[in-house]
């Protein structure tokens, strides 16, 4: 039996904030968080969203979910990490539907409603949509099948982002 896709209402989101980073490129930069473990950061959390931040310092690690804003959206991608073509569901890679992006950052200090991190892998202006505190027990999974990235992993440590993570328009527009 086929199953039609369900109508539904565009979701609208706002950002709670936004990082500030040093990174101004999508390219050259780190392309996950384990890989810039010492890459710092910060947010700077809205004053409309502040009150949110109660007991936020008790926390070492952070998950932020933000919007990838200069990305662009791909079904298929060659992701940075590997050679071959996967389904983007399949990667990491920031040029999928909705552009939307997960890091896990470990928390510095909390300054008013600024929040300094390290384990920055995000572009200067990046939206956070949301901030969950990072919890071992309930986050991690023990796991033995990790698909293409068991090959792919090798390369993190010296893998920066390039063009595939660029918008087609913004690779048109460098050409």
């Amino acid at each position: 039996m086929i199953h039609q896709p369900l109508p539904s209402p565009p979701i609208a989101m706002q950002p709670i904030g936004f990082v500030r980073s040093p990174f101004q490129s999508l390219q050259g930069m780190p392309i996950q968080t384990a890989a810039a473990a010492h890459a710092e950061g910060w947010l700077d959390v809205l004053p409309a969203f502040q009150p949110g931040l109660r007991d936020i310092e008790g926390f070492e690690y952070l998950v932020l979910l933000t919007h990838l804003h200069q990305a662009g959206e791909q079904l298929e991608v060659v992701p940075f990490m590997d050679t071959v073509r996967h389904g983007v569901f399949a990667t990491r890679a920031p040029a999928r539907p909705n552009r939307i992006g997960l890091s896990i950052v470990r928390l510095l200090r909390v300054c008013g409603g600024q929040l300094h991190f390290a384990g920055n892998d995000m572009l200067d202006g990046t939206p956070v949509l949301d901030i969950k505190p990072y919890v071992p027990a309930l986050d991690v999974r023990q796991t033995e099948r990790i698909g293409w990235f068991e090959q792919g992993l090798e390369r993190l440590p010296t893998t920066l982002s390039d063009e595939r993570a660029l918008s087609p328009d913004a690779v048109a527009a460098r050409t």
